[in-house]
């Protein structure tokens, strides 16, 4: 029932953007969400944090689970093969069914080139 409370996500998206400065500093965070790479990921998850405030919680979580793909999406292949060393997770990440989709979702082995 509060899975999409105006109030605790505001609560937790001020909460994120204040361990993100404390954990990386201020000059870093500003830099990070400045750069010209990540501007639409950082204007969409301003964009959603201004939404939920305004009590439309659904679009805004929405348009802020773009934001945060937009920013935090170049470390999806460093967390995949995180869970990989965890041992149960691991071993379904990397059957030989579920592994190559996984691997292309997350960009997991892929050229830069």
């Amino acid at each position: 029932m509060t899975f999409f409370d105006s109030g605790f996500l505001a609560l937790g998206n001020i909460l994120f953007v204040i361990g993100i400065i404390l954990i990386i500093g201020p000059q870093r965070t500003i830099t990070f969400f400045t750069r010209p790479t990540k501007i639409r990921g950082t204007v969409f998850f301003g964009l959603g944090i201004l939404l939920i405030l305004m009590k439309r919680s659904f679009i805004g979580f929405i348009i802020e689970s773009f934001g945060i793909l937009g920013l935090f999406g170049d470390f999806f292949g460093t967390i995949v093969t995180f869970l990989r060393s965890i041992p149960y997770i691991g071993d379904v990440l990397s059957n030989p069914l579920i592994a190559p989709t996984i691997d292309r979702l997350a960009g997991v082995n892929t050229l830069p080139v």
